[in-house]
């Protein structure tokens, strides 16, 4: 097989993935409202089921990493594909919230097996003067999937029920699965393997956890005590990556590029701005708007639809000029957006939302590429599988970050209780308190773009 046709079908392959998981993930946040009211969740149980996800991203993202490297990033892949469609069964026939949300972690961990790995794959296979342009299409995919994500959600809660938000994706990813094993031919590791480091891997699992919880408990003496937990085992996990001789990710990579470690700081700010935006606009349209499920959908799907055609574009543009430029200008206009999104009350218009959201889409399709590139291209060829893992862990930490606080917001302002009218007053202050985060956030990470260096 010739390099152009091994490019194009792991593109194809990827691609495809990095559309269905990220649609499967998002869609799930419009079918909320009715999952909700069907199994009598309360408010608090409501706002774990993106937490989860993310949690379990976030923990197994670097072993994956690891793991991709030593036995194979195609084989991890398909197996996370493989576990994606086994966890949306499981949570398309669970009869209670607990159950939805063991399975929406294990659906996270099929995250971490996907996203770990499949911009690794692309890397492996991609010229280095071509990998913005490939970089770009592949987040155009994930920015596509996030677009439909919302609308499909809608439509099919109102048609046909919220279980049916999780069976739909299933059918893809297992036609997904018979065209990796027909088509994509080859495999992509390390020659040399390395031990897999157990340790490393129960310390920073113990962080993302601890963190979590710790955050959802505050201002209680287990909140503090468990986010205390944390630092005591970040801090532990990046003594012991310094000290390993096979480590999950080599911490001198932080201090070797200033490129490197800025931009992945940059994308932890940048989107621990946005995850738990749509989530939180999802409650505001239904539950304060009044609006249907298919409605408030077709408003959401306007940021990621922006991101979807900007982003191929950004890529292009950072393979030509510095990707610091590009990302830091993508940076900038999402502050605005979120400058605007700040406005929002109950009396705030759905076009109003729509143009905020558009704006927001705009900047993030020009930051998102670039600063991927700039990720990638600045390690060793022999790291790009643990830079892979890094690009996404910096995402998915930055997304729980902000969910995590989301959370803590909800539970102090509205704690147990069910939504509804009464509740609409705490949802809004909470929304607001969130918005204001978020836009904090953005402009520390347009500080952070811009001083980064040169590549």
């Amino acid at each position: 097989m010739s390099r152009l046709s091994l490019t194009t079908t792991a593109l194809i392959a990827v691609c495809t993935g990095y559309l269905i998981a990220p649609m499967g993930m998002a869609a799930v946040n419009v079918a909320i409202p009715a999952l909700a009211e069907d199994l009598q969740a309360n408010a608090t149980k409501v706002a774990w089921l993106p937490t989860l996800y993310i949690l379990a991203s976030v923990a197994f993202m670097l072993p994956f990493g690891k793991l991709a490297d030593n036995y194979g990033r195609k084989r991890i892949y398909a197996l996370g594909l493989l576990l994606n469609a086994l966890s949306a069964f499981m949570c398309a026939i669970a009869t209670n919230i607990d159950w939805i949300l063991f399975w929406r972690f294990v659906q996270g961990i099929a995250g971490a097996m996907i996203f770990s790995t499949g911009v690794a794959i692309i890397t492996s296979v991609t010229p280095a003067n071509k990998r913005g342009a490939a970089l770009g299409l592949l987040a155009a995919f994930v920015y596509i999937g996030l677009t439909m994500a919302p609308a499909i959600g809608g439509w099919l809660t109102e048609l046909l029920g919220w279980r049916s938000v999780f069976y739909f994706q299933i059918p893809f990813i297992i036609a997904l699965l018979i065209f990796i094993k027909c088509k994509l031919h080859g495999e992509w590791k390390n020659d040399l393997h390395s031990s897999f480091d157990w340790i490393g891997s129960l310390i920073f699992a113990t962080f993302a956890f601890s963190l979590v919880y710790g955050l959802s408990k505050l201002p209680s003496a287990l909140g503090i005590f468990l986010l205390l937990i944390s630092l005591v085992s970040i801090t532990s996990f990046i003594v012991h990556q310094s000290r390993s001789k096979q480590p999950l990710i080599r911490v001198q990579m932080f201090r070797e590029s200033r490129v490197f470690s800025l931009s992945l700081f940059t994308s932890f700010l940048m989107y621990g701005s946005n995850f738990a935006i749509i989530f939180l606009l999802s409650l505001y349209l239904q539950y304060i708007k009044g609006f249907g499920p298919a409605y408030a959908g077709q408003i959401l799907l306007i940021q990621a639809l922006l991101m979807a055609i900007v982003a191929p574009f950004a890529g292009k543009l950072s393979d030509r000029f510095q990707p610091r430029v590009i990302a830091t200008l993508g940076c900038s206009i999402v502050a605005l957006g979120f400058v605007l999104l700040n406005q929002l009350d109950t009396h705030t218009s759905a076009l109003y939302i729509g143009v905020s959201l558009g704006v927001i889409g705009l900047g993030f399709g020009l930051f998102s590429t670039p600063n991927n590139s700039a990720i990638m291209g600045a390690v060793k060829q022999q790291e790009i599988g643990v830079a892979s893992a890094s690009m996404n862990l910096s995402r998915t930490i930055g997304n729980l970050v902000g969910m995590s606080l989301v959370n803590l917001m909800m539970h102090f302002y509205i704690g147990d209780a069910t939504f509804g009218p009464e509740t609409n007053p705490a949802l809004m202050t909470t929304i607001s308190l969130a918005l204001l985060m978020s836009l904090i956030f953005v402009i520390v990470a347009c500080v952070a773009s811009a001083v980064r260096g040169r590549q």
